[in-house]
């Protein structure tokens, strides 16, 4: 990770994780079914901006106001991307005092072979605005044999990979149906694996982070 030029314009493109990941599935670019590596959509985030550093008492004046922030340093785009995007630009009413959240349990913990529905809601603050469909990201879908939304636009397949490095998976829809896995040998001598589970309003951008933990079932032997 490096630092970009802050005084011209400069477009940093890279390919997350994620993305990799989806160009390496080897199905066609712009597969018509939607299976391969598409670019449909752009979002736009402030993540780098301290906006306590805005001084309206600048003694310079207004044009003064956001000196600091606008000399802040630009980090390059980065591949991990559950790390970027946390907090993307939303139109919103103006004089807009609370934004919008989610509503939705705060932590996951399962044992082997559990299931969950987790159904979150968005309280709109001062917006008028709801979200009728969410983005569920799992960090390692080795961690569940059920993964899907239960109603949505991309309802998923079961996932079945219990084996290999974590890799992510993402459904979109209004709930999410899970179960843990049964893989005993994704545990080595582990009692309990780890993941975050991210829900992203597709309307608000609201967004949540929730910790998972999965139990390993030990069979007591006489």
């Amino acid at each position: 990770m490096g630092y970009l030029n802050n005084q011209v314009v400069t477009v940093d493109g890279i390919l997350t994780i994620k993305g990799r990941e989806l160009l390496a599935r080897g199905a066609a670019v712009g597969a018509a079914d939607g299976s391969g590596f598409q670019i449909t959509q752009f979002a736009l985030s402030d993540d780098e901006i301290d906006y306590t550093l805005y001084n309206p008492n600048h003694p310079s004046g207004s044009a003064y106001y956001g000196e600091a922030i606008e000399n802040m340093p630009l980090l390059e785009a980065f591949p991990d991307e559950t790390q970027i995007m946390k907090y993307k630009l939303a139109t919103l009413p103006r004089g807009t005092a609370v934004l919008p959240y989610l509503n939705v349990i705060t932590s996951l913990n399962l044992n082997q072979n559990a299931g969950e529905t987790i159904t979150p809601t968005t309280n709109p603050g001062d917006a008028n605005d709801v979200d009728t469909s969410y983005t569920f990201t799992v960090s390692d879908a080795r961690l569940f044999s059920l993964f899907t939304t239960t109603t949505g636009e991309n309802a998923s397949t079961p996932t079945a990979i219990t084996n290999g490095t974590n890799i992510s998976q993402t459904v979109v829809g209004a709930a999410l149906r899970v179960q843990a896995t049964g893989v005993n040998t994704l545990f080595g001598t582990q009692t309990a694996l780890y993941a975050t589970l991210t829900i992203v309003g597709r309307q608000t951008g609201a967004r949540v982070q929730i910790p998972i933990t999965i139990s390993k079932i030990t069979t007591n032997q006489a």
